[in-house]
């Protein structure tokens, strides 16, 4: 770790922010509860195993119910940039792709990512098309009337592959770039095209798609720039991070000037990496789901999850701190967990993170913070 300065740009980032589904049926405005999975046909089904496993959820709860701990935590962590993976399409579109599984959130249940001022939105996934073309593109329009920025995804191929940008007036810009692979389950349907929307979509991690991310990169940075590389790849359940996986985030950090690898689609969190004083995060986990109740990957404890803090050198790109705050699903609300699960996050991601040659050390009120 290295002295934050005034030079320091503080992000926050996170995994997958699932409030479709269940968690959409608690909020004001609920969708329609129909769904097209095997065994489950009705969302509420899924607050039903939320409430068997911790006790009644209010109904309707307000918009910031959901973040719960997690507000104080970013007011304390005061980021300049609050960036998030949506999960879920913003529509009322019928229009259901038959993957399986498909959440979808009101868009008038919108006001649940300003309550936590979000910045802007991840797209670049395999849930944001799971209400078709049509809830692709009532999504953009409901966050962009909310004032949400969105990136990795579009009503054609140009505007899927633009990035976000972000200006830290007096001190500098921060870029954000997302991609799709399809390891996490995203189908090579949802690739955005000329007159197609849809999402910016990485076959595979070729010599051709580094050339791509690098050509993305080089056209839209500046030399003072912050480059933030948002992928969603890999499965849900596992800690091992495919050498494909490791090859792809150096080669990006080396060949195309990303500063950032930020990982997702693992439903708890993975190992984190410090590369050239680079942050590579692999698998932030779900922050936010609608999985209490569901039983069969206990030992990777799903319930918990983590908010990550970044500060970062805004003239040199380096990391300078990566802190890390534990949170619990608990009756679809972010809280803080106890000290016995803490204690059992703390040393998953000591095991983790020796990996890639780092150390997890605890700090007051249960914080982590990563040592490189």
């Amino acid at each position: 770790m290295q002295k934050e300065t005034e030079k320091t740009a503080r992000l926050f980032l996170c995994g997958d922010v699932m409030t479709g589904r269940g968690i959409d049926q608690v909020l004001p405005y609920p969708s329609r509860p129909h769904i097209h999975e095997p065994y489950v046909r009705d969302a509420g089904g899924y607050v039903d195993l939320a409430e068997r496993a911790n006790g009644p959820i209010p109904r309707p709860v307000s918009f910031d119910y959901i973040w719960g701990d997690a507000l104080d935590e970013m007011a304390q962590a005061a980021p300049d940039l609050r960036l998030i993976n949506l999960e879920t399409a913003v529509t009322t579109s019928e229009n259901h792709w038959p993957k399986g599984i498909n959440y979808r959130m009101h868009p008038a249940n919108t006001p649940c990512l300003t309550a936590a001022k979000v910045d802007g939105c991840v797209l670049a996934n395999n849930h944001v098309l799971d209400w078709g073309h049509a809830g692709l593109l009532e999504t953009l329009g409901a966050l962009q009337t909310a004032g949400i920025a969105t990136v990795g995804a579009g009503r054609d191929r140009a505007e899927a592959n633009t990035p976000l940008s972000f200006e830290l007036p007096g001190r500098g810009r921060v870029r954000v770039f997302a991609f799709a692979h399809p390891s996490s389950g995203t189908p090579c349907d949802w690739s955005a095209s000329h007159k197609r929307p849809g999402i910016n979509f990485l076959e595979e991690f070729s010599d051709a798609s580094i050339e791509r991310v690098a050509r993305q990169v080089a056209a839209n940075k500046k030399p003072d720039d912050i480059t933030i590389l948002s992928i969603h790849w890999g499965g849900n359940w596992g800690y091992g991070v495919p050498a494909e996986q490791r090859r792809f985030a150096h080669r990006v950090i080396d060949e195309a000037g990303v500063d950032v690898v930020w990982g997702h689609s693992s439903h708890h969190p993975k190992g984190i990496e410090v590369y050239h004083d680079r942050a590579i995060l692999y698998g932030c986990g779900d922050l936010l789901n609608d999985y209490e109740g569901i039983g069969g990957e206990e030992a990777y404890r799903g319930d918990l999850s983590l908010m990550y803090f970044l500060g970062i050198d805004l003239d040199s790109g380096r990391l300078q701190s990566l802190k890390l705050s534990p949170m619990q699903i608990h009756r679809f609300s972010l809280r803080r967990p106890n000290t016995n699960d803490i204690a059992w996050m703390r040393r998953t991601m000591t095991r983790e993170c020796k990996v890639f040659g780092g150390r997890i050390e605890q700090g007051v009120e249960g914080r982590l913070s990563l040592h490189w």
